[in-house]
């Protein structure tokens, strides 16, 4: 592999990352001299030991990832560097009935609900703010994002809760009605991130991919929506412009992304509140064991 070669390895794939997206798409990185692999993570491949097997240079995650080693004691894990989002990007999406949306309409309804770790300990923060007895909502777990939506498109499911562009979709066809962000109602929170190994982060690919990253953060907060998704369109074959678009704005609107990339203790400390809340994990792992600056 080349030294102007990077793989970056995501999580989950949504406009929810477009600054990581357009950091490639939008040429910043070539203009540091650098190229990239973006791909998925494996689903049945272990992240500690793709960094450790040195299969990938940088990984979209968030900090809660890093807790569950910590917790069994394991320190030698990457350091998340870069925050993507402040904000939790999914939507709650219903059919379409006419009525004005309250979120004491979840309590009796199916919810096809993301059961991943981070969204769903969100989620249910969400609904405690907004005093929704949790209960009493049928949270149906159909799979990952793809499955969901492949659900709710069947007919199964009241609401469905994704992030965008799929939600947009839905919108777009008429299937379902976007009647709630979650980002509207949980603070400012450490949600998405950049991690990699302390030896990486030592060199001047990472310094050089960092100053592409913050040109792609500006970009996305600072241009017109469909510019953006114009320029990201070739990372989501099969979905519209406009959804991509009105994804991206929602977004912009959410105040998800801001200039300073910086990880804060505030959020970070918010978003290990939320967890012990959502009873994910029973004690706090400091800040300094996850986070780490190259700025």
């Amino acid at each position: 592999m080349s030294d102007q070669q990077l793989r970056i390895m995501v999580y989950r794939h949504s406009v929810f990352y477009s600054p990581l997206i357009a950091t490639i798409a939008g040429g910043f990185l070539k203009e540091e001299g650098l190229e990239a692999t973006y791909f998925q993570k494996p689903r049945h491949r272990n992240l500690y030991e793709m960094f450790r097997q040195g299969e990938i240079d940088i990984m979209q995650a968030a900090v809660s990832t890093s807790w569950d080693p910590l917790s069994k004691g394991v320190r030698d894990i990457p350091m998340h560097f870069a925050q993507i989002n402040q904000r939790d990007g999914f939507f709650i999406t219903g059919r379409e009935d006419g009525r004005p949306f309250d979120w004491k309409q979840l309590e009796g309804a199916q919810l096809l609900a993301d059961h991943a770790q981070q969204p769903f300990a969100m989620l249910q923060y969400a609904l405690h703010l907004k005093q929704v007895d949790a209960t009493r909502i049928q949270m149906i777990d159909a799979g990952g994002p793809d499955a969901m939506e492949k659900a709710f498109r069947e007919g199964r499911g009241d609401f469905v809760h994704l992030q965008g562009p799929a939600p947009q979709q839905l919108e777009e066809v008429g299937i379902g009605r976007i009647v709630a962000a979650v980002g509207d109602v949980i603070p400012p929170v450490a949600f998405s991130s950049l991690m990699a190994m302390r030896e990486f982060l030592a060199t001047d690919r990472a310094l050089a991919f960092m100053r592409a990253f913050m040109r792609g953060l500006r970009f996305v907060i600072q241009s017109a929506a469909q510019e953006i998704a114009e320029i990201e369109a070739p990372f989501f074959p099969g979905v519209s412009i406009e959804a991509l678009a009105n994804a991206i704005s929602r977004y912009q609107q959410l105040g998800t992304w801001r200039s300073d990339p910086i990880i804060t203790r505030e959020q970070y400390e918010m978003a290990m509140d939320i967890f012990i809340f959502s009873g994910s994990f029973k004690e706090r792992y400091p800040y300094e064991d996850v986070v780490v600056s190259i700025l």
